[in-house]
């Protein structure tokens, strides 16, 4: 591990990349410290309740504590991740957009861009909300149009600045620019929930072997996932040879390695903001106590919706990130076959027909995991408050760190060192 992390130093351009990432993270973490003007943050966590295992509790851990401080990141990216979803799947039902998408590079630029128009939008709503209940609650100290407009237009422009560092990240950093940030903000707040779990058991809140056994199940969780996510199936591949001139091209063997968890922790991350906007927003409208009531944050109808769309979003992600006909084709083109099937059609069936019968799995392991904290809740009594870094935080954070750690071992292989993972 050591040996890898020297050897990544000494690549120049991927020193760069990691350089550059560490340093739009620190960026980043900074804002988090930024309050919005003109909000009395200590009053406003009070009467949002971050602490007492509601769902702005869980916005909190995905925003590092910046919402409970109210800074300009305080809305993070949920609202950029919502309009990612929208568009994709608009990108399905409207032709125009689904030619725009086949496009090449040019038409991801604008698909990025009508992302970034929706973001702003659904940003807009949501920063409109919080400014309403802030002002309803007493909390503000300027409640005139023009100190709602700049509370208002600072949380945007966080969420804005939030989407910019993250873009970044992924173009000239290392690893997916968002879930880095999400992942980030993940491990700022692990050592207030650590903090909090000492005070229960000092307090006798909670029972220490309670504690002992959450901490035995997330080891368990993490090693869980490690496996599902390292998890594949190799379909073989046998390329024919060819002869040109004196030379004999192609004839060896290979294969397609089809993961069990193809779309990673997407889903988990699409699924929660699926959820956790409308539920927001509905904090902020008076008379909607029937939407806490059914699908409240920890309800059975809340992880009930919450199974179903990560299940939805595995499979919809995956087909997204894997096309068996382009596979097939390209497969075709260079005189490569699976033993056993004809090249074209049938191998296109064929890879799509095992891609679906293992993304189920992995689809309901991510289902589980995610709703793991509230069966974990129940079993052992331990405050949600706590829990909030079990499941889909625990998925988050080892997810991440495996798709980052990846693409620096691809760099030191692509340059003869030996990598992280063996």
């Amino acid at each position: 591990m050591l040996a890898a992390l020297k050897n990544s130093m000494k690549i120049p351009d991927l020193r760069k990349r990691i350089l550059y990432t560490a340093t739009m993270l620190a960026i980043f973490r900074a804002g988090s410290f930024i309050p919005v003007p003109g909000v009395n943050a200590s009053a406003l966590a009070q009467a949002l309740g971050v602490d007492q295992g509601n769902i702005f509790g869980f916005l909190n851990l995905f925003t590092g504590g910046a919402l409970a401080r109210f800074t300009v990141f305080a809305q993070g990216v949920s609202p950029y991740i919502t309009a990612s979803i929208v568009i994709n799947l608009l990108t399905i039902v409207i032709p125009s957009l689904e030619e725009l998408s086949k496009e090449g590079p040019e038409g991801r630029k604008k698909i990025a861009q009508y992302t970034r128009w929706a973001t702003v939008v659904l940003a807009l709503i949501q920063a409109f909300g919080t400014t309403m209940m802030a002002r309803n609650w007493g909390v503000t100290s300027n409640p005139t149009f023009f100190g709602l407009t700049l509370i208002m237009l600072t949380l945007t422009a966080g969420t804005m600045l939030t989407v910019w560092l993250g873009e970044k990240i992924s173009e000239k950093g290392i690893g997916n620019g968002i879930s880095l940030l999400i992942f980030v903000n993940i491990v700022a707040a692990m050592p207030a929930g650590f903090i909090n779990a000492i005070k229960a058991v000092g307090e006798g809140g909670l029972n220490i072997f309670s504690l002992i056994a959450y901490l035995l199940i997330s080891v368990a969780v993490i090693a869980a996932v490690v496996m599902i996510t390292q998890g594949e199936r190799r379909v073989p591949v046998q390329y024919a040879k060819r002869v040109v001139g004196r030379k004999v091209y192609g004839g060896q063997s290979t294969h397609i390695p089809l993961k069990v968890n193809q779309a990673g922790v997407i889903p988990v991350i699409f699924a929660s903001s699926v959820l956790t906007f409308p539920l927001t927003l509905a904090q902020f409208i008076p008379g909607v106590n029937v939407v806490n009531r059914w699908i409240g944050y920890g309800t059975f109808g809340y992880n009930f919706l919450y199974v179903i769309l990560v299940i939805f979003f595995t499979y919809f992600y995956t087909a997204v990130t894997f096309n068996p006909i382009e596979v097939a084709d390209n497969m075709k083109k260079n005189g490569g076959y699976i033993p056993g099937l004809r090249p074209g059609k049938p191998t296109a069936d064929y890879l799509d027909k095992v891609l679906s019968r293992i993304t189920l799995p992995g689809a309901f392991f991510l289902a589980g995991i995610a709703v793991l904290p509230f069966v974990v809740a129940a079993v052992t009594r331990i405050p949600s408050n706590i829990l909030y870094f079990g499941g889909t935080g625990l998925l988050i954070i080892v997810g991440v760190a495996l798709d980052t750690m990846q693409q620096i071992e691809a760099h030191l292989l692509m340059r003869h060192y030996e990598g992280f993972l063996k």
